[in-house]
């Protein structure tokens, strides 16, 4: 059974950094991209980067590029997304999620198949 499990979130003061975690079962890295999300209250999922199981390949939104890291350990089998330079807009509950690796790498939510309970994320000073 594929599993996700994000953590890492917290509050933090604006201009701040954290590093989120995305803990998934064995060879979730090997056939899926991994996406991470995020959704503030009332307002729509946003996709913010994918990092693809093909070739590393990474993709941001615009709205976190050059601010926003993701990286992945085979090993730990883990996904990470550390963020930088946080802004209060930032805030929201933060999720991962897997598409078909055989998928050109996306942040589109409804190529997502599966995802995680999420992490919350609060940037306030």
């Amino acid at each position: 059974q594929l599993q996700l499990v994000e953590s890492g979130g917290g509050l933090v003061q604006p201009g701040g950094s954290l590093r989120l975690s995305c803990a998934t079962s064995e060879f979730v890295l090997d056939y899926y991209n991994l996406g991470w999300f995020r959704q503030a209250p009332g307002k729509e999922r946003e996709g913010l980067s994918c990092i693809s199981a093909r070739d590393g390949g990474t993709v941001y939104a615009d709205s976190v590029k050059g601010r926003f890291t993701v990286s992945r350990d085979f090993v730990k089998r883990t996904v990470y997304l550390q963020m930088t330079n946080l802004k209060p807009e930032d805030a929201g509950v933060y999720y991962c999620a897997v598409e078909n690796r055989y998928l050109d790498c996306s942040i589109y939510d409804d190529r997502y198949t599966d995802w995680g309970q999420g992490t919350q994320v609060t940037v306030s000073s």
